[in-house]
């Protein structure tokens, strides 16, 4: 996922940042507590393609780390 795009996408739902799961090919978004997924390298940010985070999921991500300016 491009960086620039990353820091240009928020969340549909909530216009929150998203995190890029680059395992799952996903952009998470943290608040909304879902999981929009990137086929062919293109995010699909649609909330009814959108995969619910259990709040388990939630708890096991990684601290946000600033996009590098």
């Amino acid at each position: 996922m491009d960086p620039k795009l990353l820091e240009l996408l928020v969340c549909p739902v909530t216009k929150g940042p998203l995190d890029f799961d680059r395992d799952k090919g996903e952009l998470i978004s943290r608040s909304a507590r879902l999981a929009y997924p990137v086929r062919d390298g293109i995010p699909i940010m649609l909330e009814g393609e959108a995969r619910p985070l259990s709040a388990e999921e939630v708890e096991q991500m990684p601290p946000r780390t600033p996009l590098a300016g």
